[in-house]
């Protein structure tokens, strides 16, 4: 008996999603439970972004942020519910097809949508394929910076008289070999020791956060101005971004139904997300102050053992990510490639090696010019996960109604402009000041 992580999409391609069980040469898909749907949608949504709360809260303030994030995380699971809406209705109108994921949902609600819009498909579905990939790189080039500066700061407490650079270029071996292998079930055993680290890394700094007494919250910054919220924004949806996970979890589980009731595994998940962000940002700002890192692990004396101990085995804990987090962003990448080119298809071991090492560069390439983490994370956030999560399930949703009479009522009308309003902002306001304090950052 073999086990393997593939289902089929709507082009009836294998893709790495879905659990299957090979039994006597026949494939029998085993379905998950709300529990251990609920587990992977907190793993996919909880990493290098929970670190980065304390600085979230510092661009929100303590009021601000407590605020802002539970109605960001109404918002999200909103549009993650117009998504799934769309992906079923798109299943249903096209015969022979049982699953969407985000790209092939995106493409057939244009294609069934108003004629006008439909010679948009294609374009559309590159897109979000886009967005999805340069979103997946940032993820692995903020895993980089995150290792390196946890790791720079231990050696420089040991005596190691070493460069950000060169620490750098240490961690790119050790996270190019793994990220080479082609085959998902050398590289996934790792996952829930990454996961175990990252865990006992956050609640590890937050209970040395919480030893002595606390400043008062008064010397902190209850709200926040406008350029600093853009930096919040951003930090938030990249922390929240786990929509490209919500079609190819609820097709897995058990109930499907069940992963939208109002107590169901979306609601409850995001909601001890959303509780944990809450907590550890608030704690990290209240604690640090404006001097809070991109990670509160950098803010953890350098000089304590134990604070040395949580910072290497957080590192750990990213660093064992990193191969997880590529092997999806050369899926995304990887399945048009093999399409349109015949070499591709020839020698597809081969080149898809070549495609991994010069990925791999690209993401060390791109933590090297911009080492600054807590901005590299804004930028992604603003400019990518705002439009995945926000945007593009608003579009969706005004297709899917407009061949339905009555069914684009005033209010629906403008709930979704308000939140279509409110991306534009976040993607024109969240980008513009992230690039601004990236320019400042390296050129005064």
């Amino acid at each position: 008996m073999g086990v393997t992580l593939e289902v089929k999409n709507g082009k009836g391609e294998n893709e790495s999603s879905g659990a299957d069980v090979e039994v006597a040469g026949v494939k029998k898909t085993i379905p998950i439970s709300n529990l251990e749907g609920a587990t992977h949608l907190f793993k996919g949504s909880v990493g290098a972004g929970l670190f980065a709360m304390g600085d979230c809260f510092k661009n929100g303030g303590l009021i601000g942020a407590s605020l802002l994030l539970p109605v960001l995380a109404v918002i999200c699971v909103h549009c993650e519910r117009l998504l799934i809406q769309g992906s079923i209705l798109a299943v249903e109108r096209t015969p022979g097809v049982e699953f969407f994921d985000y790209p092939d949902t995106v493409e057939k609600v244009f294609e069934y949508g108003p004629p006008c819009m439909r010679k948009f498909s294609k374009l559309m579905r590159t897109i979000v394929e886009t967005f999805l990939c340069v979103t997946q790189f940032g993820f692995c080039a903020i895993y980089f910076v995150f290792i390196t500066e946890n790791l720079h700061q231990v050696l420089l407490q040991n005596g190691v008289e070493i460069s950000s650079a060169a620490t750098m270029a240490i961690t790119l071996l050790p996270a190019m070999l793994p990220s080479l292998l082609t085959n998902l079930k050398y590289i996934s055993p790792v996952s829930m020791l990454a996961n175990v680290s990252l865990l006992f890394g956050i609640f590890a700094t937050l209970t040395i956060a919480l030893q002595g007494p606390l400043p008062s919250p008064s010397e902190r910054h209850f709200f926040t101005n406008g350029s600093q919220l853009a930096l919040f924004f951003g930090t938030a949806l990249f922390s929240y971004e786990g929509i490209a996970l919500i079609l190819p979890l609820r097709n897995k589980m058990r109930n499907p139904e069940s992963f939208t009731t109002p107590f169901g595994v979306l609601n409850v998940t995001t909601g001890i997300i959303t509780l944990l962000f809450i907590f550890t940002g608030f704690i990290g700002y209240l604690r640090w102050g404006e001097n809070v890192e991109g990670s509160i692990t950098l803010n953890l004396d350098s000089n304590d053992v134990l604070s040395q101990v949580v910072k290497i085995v957080a590192a750990t804990g990213v660093f064992m990510g990193y191969p997880i987090q590529f092997f999806i962003l050369i899926k995304i990448i990887w399945v048009p490639l093999k399409q349109s080119s015949r070499a591709a298809q020839q020698y597809p071991i081969t080149l898809q090696v070549i495609l991994r090492f010069f990925l791999v560069l690209g993401t060390f390439g791109v933590a090297v010019l911009v080492p600054k983490l807590s901005l590299f994370i804004s930028l992604i956030g603003a400019f990518c996960s705002t439009s995945l999560a926000f945007l593009i399930p608003v579009i969706l949703d005004f297709l899917m109604r407009a061949g339905v009479p009555k069914a684009l009522t005033a209010w629906v009308f403008l709930k979704n402009m308000a939140i279509i309003v409110i991306a534009l902002l976040g993607i024109a306001i969240g980008t513009y000041q992230s690039i601004l304090e990236i320019v400042k950052e390296f050129y005064g």
